[in-house]
């Protein structure tokens, strides 16, 4: 790292977990962000903040006024503009160092596959099961960690599959595919300004322990967000021995 690097992230370097060697995994590092909206959002700004080198960021979404309630990297110069293309220009200014690729289109699993093969994790921030369910397989055949999170009216969810992890469970065992996708949408629901912050805060960070090889993350754990009364839940989530996706891995 350069010596404006090391005066950027010197409130990182002086943590002992991290020192460094942690804050040079990150510079080094490539995370895929699906989605750029409320989790997306927060997410890019702190992996961005904190030094993950490289950044791509996916959404083919154009920036509407309804969405700056919650989806702080946009402004309202910004309404009408591709959502990844917003999300450049904001992080350009917060951090001139991180290289960010911003993906336009729709993108095909294909596409998912080959962006998926590049990157260290990925930050599943879509707002529906049909994407969710493709990052999970892709994921799991790339042998990618996947860090999944959802928010929605005051509740909001957190997990980590490490498909490193031979015994981690996938999106699957948590939701089994019944090919119907109910998936709630903020449009139709509503959604809590804030929640989406805690949940895309709290994937940001769970993707900066992995990137750096500290702590525990939330691999075969599921958190639960009740913003309304406050009440964080933690249940554990074991991988499906029937599953339909992971149950015939390797």
């Amino acid at each position: 790292m350069q010596d404006a690097q090391l005066l950027r992230y010197s409130r990182h370097i002086l943590l002992p977990q991290i020192e460094y060697a942690g804050q040079e995994r990150l510079v080094n590092s490539h995370a895929l962000i699906v989605g750029a909206g409320g989790l997306g959002a927060p997410v890019a700004l702190y992996l961005a903040a904190s030094g993950v080198g490289t950044l791509t960021i996916c959404d083919f979404d154009a920036v509407d006024l309804t969405n700056l309630q919650r989806q702080i990297i946009h402004t309202t110069h910004a309404v009408g503009q591709n959502k990844a293309l917003s999300a450049q220009t904001t992080i350009a200014a917060l951090n001139p160092e991180i290289n960010v690729h911003a993906v336009t289109e729709r993108a095909s699993e294909a596409t998912l596959a080959r962006l998926i093969a590049a990157a260290d994790v990925v930050m599943d921030c879509s707002d529906n099961f049909e994407t969710r369910y493709c990052l999970n397989r892709l994921c799991l055949a790339a042998r990618t960690p996947l860090v999944s999170g959802a928010a929605i009216r005051f509740e909001g969810q957190l997990t980590v599959f490490d498909f490193r992890q031979a015994h981690s469970p996938c999106y699957h065992c948590l939701y089994p595919d019944v090919g119907d996708d109910q998936a709630m949408r903020c449009a139709d629901n509503g959604v809590f300004a804030p929640l989406v912050g805690m949940i895309g805060t709290a994937q940001a960070a769970e993707a900066l322990k992995l990137l750096m090889q500290i702590g525990d993350t939330m691999q075969g754990r599921l958190l639960l967000l009740d913003a309304l009364t406050a009440e964080w839940r933690m249940i554990k989530l074991a991988r499906d021995p029937h599953c339909a996706v992971c149950a015939t891995r390797d």
